[in-house]
């Protein structure tokens, strides 16, 4: 294992940011390659932990030439989000400077390759410059792992539409319940810039088959202890040993998923019509039938009409659900994979 960091000077004299990247060699130029890297919203930790948990694993493979496949690791991706403290809490979902989503406005490039990308731009703001970064290090490789996680949530992907079923194996490897499917533009998140130069290809040149490429979402920001990280990390390496990165046949997946599939159009965001505190009657993984009661909305409490119902727009399965239990009217608090396209459908990227 090669162990390097990165730095990225920060926006102010004194101020760098740095980025441990663990690189494993493979044996097999034929074998595919992995990148996988977590905590791009810095304060989304449950990857962060599946990576330490993994990397034993790793450096055992490695120990017993069973890396076939070159494995570039990047355990805690966004330095920058992690250091924004705003009287005690973290917000690493957005760069205080710009106001952008760290998972948003990535280079797009026309090859899977790093002569691609445009050059550096020394005047860039950091955030810009760590994205530019985390392309470089990740294109070009078979596999992208980007690891996440939601509010509350079932253990889910995002797929490019263009990979899927042939990404079946990998689902059931990772033990995922749920796989949305998303075509288009996601707002140049870090997932498109990793799809997109791929399909600028020829589709013989594009092997798509070979090609894995998904957002992980690790359940929720609170799901973070020992026995998950040691569940995702058996997930990531059963991964790795399915697409013949690490020489493991016993940890192969089989390969049909059998959770749900949906199209990113058939998601239903559910939104708070009042402000209030939100008493929910549903819990992520659950199917729920079209009319059924999903949350109540305490608006005016004492009030004999203090309170407002929420209903299921239609029948479907709860993905995810705020982690708060108070809001502001028009807040999302709820995702349901819906049996049918929504009235209200998003392509691409379903939140800010």
């Amino acid at each position: 294992m090669q162990k390097s960091v990165e730095e990225l000077p920060g926006d102010t004299e004194g101020v760098v940011y740095r980025i441990p990247v663990y690189r494993f060699a493979g044996s097999s130029a034929d074998a595919p390659s992995a990148y996988i890297q977590a905590a791009l919203h810095a304060g989304e930790l449950p990857g962060v932990v599946a990576i330490h948990a993994l990397m034993p694993k790793l450096r055992q493979a490695e120990a017993e030439g069973r890396i076939l496949g070159d494995i570039t690791v990047v355990p805690a991706a966004n330095p920058v989000g992690r250091a924004q403290y705003l009287f005690g809490d973290l917000e690493g979902r957005f760069h205080l400077g710009t106001r952008t989503n760290f998972n948003r406005d990535f280079p797009l490039l026309d090859r899977p390759e790093k002569s691609a990308l445009p050059p550096a731009t020394p005047a860039a703001t950091v955030d810009v410059r760590l994205k530019r970064l985390l392309v470089e290090l990740s294109v070009g490789h078979d596999i992208v792992l980007d690891l996440h996680c939601d509010d509350e949530g079932v253990p889910y992907f995002y797929v490019p539409a263009e990979l899927w079923p042939a990404m079946q194996d990998c689902a059931v490897a990772m033990g995922v319940e749920a796989v949305v499917l998303w075509k288009g533009s996601s707002g140049a998140a870090f997932e498109e810039a990793a799809i997109h130069p791929w399909l600028q290809l020829p589709p013989e040149e594009a092997d798509l088959e070979r090609r894995v490429i998904t957002t992980v979402e690790f359940r929720g920001q609170r799901d973070v202890d020992s026995a998950y990280a040691e569940s995702d990390a058996q997930g990531i390496y059963r991964l790795l040993a399915t697409r013949g990165v690490i020489a493991d046949k016993e940890a192969a997946a089989p390969k049909n998923f059998d959770g749900v599939v949906a199209p990113i159009e058939n998601v239903e965001m559910i939104s708070m019509p009042r402000a209030g505190a939100i008493l929910f009657h549903v819990e992520p993984g659950q199917r729920i039938a079209n009319g059924a009661p999903l949350a109540t909305i305490v608006h005016s409490p004492g009030e004999p009409d203090g309170a407002i119902e929420i209903q299921a727009p239609q029948a479907g399965y709860i993905l995810t659900r705020s982690m708060h239990r108070s809001g502001r009217a028009g807040d999302d608090i709820i995702k349901l994979v819906g049996e049918a396209r929504s009235t209200k459908p998003k392509d691409g990227a379903l939140e800010d």
